[in-house]
């Protein structure tokens, strides 16, 4: 029944209990608003987890960070919008497409084009190509051919 229990306590997600119980505010509405705020900005250690999920010392002070701002009476904007300004825009999740992000958002489908384009005009060039003239066998070269196949 211990092994049991272990292996279903091993397989449940950790990131359960990334938030310490000092971190929680006692107002349910400014935790709910904290997490959510969370959900949206990346570790900087982890980079692929929110700092909701990350066990970092930096992800507990953001999270620390997040829960004072809103304290002090900030918006979800206002939070996001200080954080952003420490640490760039990096830290956002799901970042922008304004300013010079619009760069980053279109370099992929401005790829694609461009491979998509070049692929097109190679097998255009190749289909438009001869192919090399093949000349015709001489008359020792015939005979040569004939006294292999026969052997």
């Amino acid at each position: 029944m211990i092994r049991v229990l272990l292996i279903v306590l091993m397989l449940l997600p950790t990131s359960l209990w990334a938030v310490q119980p000092d971190e929680i505010l006692a107002d349910p509405v400014l935790e709910e608003r904290a997490r959510d705020i969370s959900k949206g900005l990346r570790c900087p250690v982890c980079q692929n987890e929110s700092i909701d999920e990350s066990h970092a010392n930096i992800a507990r002070d953001l999270r620390l960070l997040v829960r004072d701002r809103l304290v002090e009476g900030d918006s979800d904007t206002e939070v996001v919008d200080f954080v952003v300004a420490r640490y760039g825009e990096f830290v956002l999740l799901k970042p922008t497409f304004g300013g010079s992000n619009w760069l980053l958002w279109a370099a992929g489908p401005f790829m694609l084009l461009i491979a998509l384009l070049i692929g097109f005009f190679y097998l255009r060039s190749r289909d438009t190509q001869r192919a090399p003239h093949e000349e015709a066998l001489s008359t020792e070269e015939a005979a040569r051919l004939r006294e292999i196949l026969r052997e």
